[in-house]
């Protein structure tokens, strides 16, 4: 189950300077506010020292009693790959004499891993004191989340395709999770032709609860899903990174099987971020991941798709694909397992009748689309040369078929 990016999660990053950062360029006492040069200069120094593993420039400009506070940070960092990091100040407002608050991008990209940086927004409060300017304040911005360096000591293990970070977990298990991604990732490269970045990095949060704050989300709303995907959908080389974040709870819970499904299915999202856009309908992203991560299994739809099944026997047979609302989390947990069963058949039959290689050009056609509107009808027509009316009626039988049969 994937964030789809722009469709509400995205990337995190906790403040690496909360309410630690001295803003030691000059200003006049009676100062509005700073300049947002003022303050980017200052946060691109830090960056750099940060990146440089520079701890005396990192602290330098710190308060003393803050010290301890930020050469935590700064030690919980050292064992991440940092291949970029940086901020972009996006606004200062004056908030009263000598006050001010600045909102930030924070990106940071892992070595070997990132073709684009991870970010997340940030609010800074600053007050100025004997013509310095001081951070009293660093949050997250309105619905962003944190980071998980925030979160405690953070452990790296390196597979042969992914990186797993985990906090509060012990290596065995995190290079367990290393183990499954790497073999999820050629799984999916088999079943996906198109150039990805054949690679994977995994969260492994303490609990469900800091994998909600991973996401700016209540921790409710994920406690029976053991993992999802966070990026930018239609993303480019550009476009944040992908982050697979793992429910510990959940995931602890599945066998190998149910384990391996989860991270083929995440990886999936990663390779096909680039061609997923806000025309792509969430039946078709859920279910072409599904696909790949049932592909070669020898798992019987009856088997994966026990909801659907029910409901087919009882003789409810859905009349259409499901919406996007079918697929929110925090739900009906029977009826988004229907939805998530129906999407994947839909994907099955068009691997069954069509090949392969038509749902995956089917997936980017529809993708390519400019619009949510149409784009499902388009690719049809272009791809399968049938309609949607055709193509519900073929797939209702297709359930009653393999459901039944």
């Amino acid at each position: 189950m994937a964030g789809q990016g722009g469709r509400g999660r995205c990337g995190a990053v906790a403040g690496l300077l909360a309410g630690l950062l001295v803003l030691c360029g000059c200003a006049d006492p009676g100062a509005g506010a700073p300049g947002r040069a003022e303050v980017q200069g200052l946060l691109d120094r830090h960056a750099a020292a940060l990146l440089g593993r520079d701890e005396a420039g990192y602290l330098a400009d710190l308060d003393p009693a803050l010290v301890p506070a930020a050469r935590t940070e700064f030690e919980r960092l050292a064992g991440i790959p940092l291949g970029g990091l940086a901020y972009r100040v996006t606004d200062v407002d004056p908030a009263g004499t000598g006050r001010a608050t600045a909102r930030a991008e924070f990106g940071y990209r892992i070595k070997g891993y990132d073709s684009g940086p991870a970010t997340t927004e940030r609010v800074l409060d600053l007050a100025e004191k004997d013509g310095r300017w001081y951070v009293t304040g660093d949050r997250p911005a309105d619905g962003a989340p944190q980071q998980l360096w925030q979160q405690g000591e953070v452990a790296t293990v390196t597979g042969h395709r992914s990186l797993v970070l985990g906090v509060g977990q012990s290596r065995e298990r995190l290079r367990e999770i290393a183990d499954a991604a790497d073999r999820a990732v050629p799984a999916v490269g088999d079943a996906w032709p198109s150039p990805w970045a054949g690679r994977v990095v995994v969260l492994v949060p303490a609990s469900v609860d800091a994998m909600g704050r991973l996401l700016g989300a209540p921790a409710a709303s994920y406690r029976g899903i053991a993992a999802v995907t966070t990026g930018q959908i239609g993303g480019g080389p550009k476009a944040p990174a992908d982050r697979v974040i793992v429910n510990p709870e959940a995931y602890g819970v599945l066998g190998d099987f149910g384990r391996g499904f989860v991270l083929t299915h995440e990886t999936t999202h990663v390779a096909t971020r680039a061609h997923t856009t806000a025309a792509t309908p969430v039946w078709l992203s859920e279910g072409f991941a599904d696909w790949v991560a049932y592909r070669g299994t020898g798992r019987t739809p009856a088997q994966a798709a026990p909801e659907l099944a029910r409901a087919v026997r009882a003789g409810d047979t859905p009349a259409a694909l499901p919406d996007d609302k079918e697929f929110a989390f925090g739900g009906d947990g029977e009826a988004m397992a229907r939805a998530y069963e129906s999407g994947w058949l839909a994907c099955a039959m068009i691997a069954d009748r069509w090949g392969e290689p038509k749902l995956t050009d089917f997936y980017r056609a529809v993708g390519a689309h400019p619009q949510r509107e149409g784009a499902v009808e388009k690719a049809l027509k272009d791809v399968l040369a049938t309609t949607p009316e055709q193509f519900t009626a073929d797939w209702r039988a297709y359930l009653a078929d393999r459901l039944l049969g």
